[in-house]
C-alpha cells in the first residue's frame, strides 16, 4: 500500500485555527483548550497518513442535558470535515459552563 505524502509543515500548522473555528461555529464554546498531541504519534497510522492526534476540553451550553455520548456526537458533527483531512484522534472533554463552575474534574481553572 502507498505511503501518503506528507502533509506540509504549514497546513499542518493551521489545523489548530481550522478546529476552533468549526467549534466556534457551531457550538458558540465559552471555552476552548486544544493540544496538539501528534509529535506522541510519530509513526503512528494517523501521523503516517498526515492527520493529527488532539486533545480537546470544551464548555459549551450546547453540552446541557446531554450525557457524555450526545455531547461527544455534537463535537464529531461539528468536524466532521476536519475529521476526513486533518484529525486522526480526538480525545475530548466536553463541560457545561454550570460544570466548570462546580468545579468538575478534567477542566483546567484559568488562574
Amino acid at each position: 500500500m502507498p505511503v501518503p505524502a506528507a502533509v506540509p509543515l504549514a497546513a499542518q500548522a493551521l489545523r489548530p485555527e481550522r478546529i476552533r473555528a468549526a467549534l466556534q461555529s457551531s457550538l458558540s464554546p465559552t471555552e476552548i483548550e486544544l493540544t496538539d498531541e501528534s509529535h506522541l504519534h510519530a509513526g503512528h497510522a494517523g501521523a503516517r497518513e498526515g492527520k493529527g492526534h488532539f486533545r480537546l476540553r470544551i464548555v459549551s451550553q450546547r453540552f446541557a442535558g446531554l450525557r457524555s455520548i450526545g455531547r461527544h456526537r455534537l463535537v464529531y458533527q461539528s468536524l466532521a470535515d476536519l475529521m476526513l483531512s486533518d484529525i486522526h484522534a480526538l480525545n475530548i472533554t466536553a463541560l457545561t459552563p454550570d460544570e466548570v463552575r462546580r468545579g468538575t474534574a478534567g477542566f483546567s481553572q484559568p488562574s
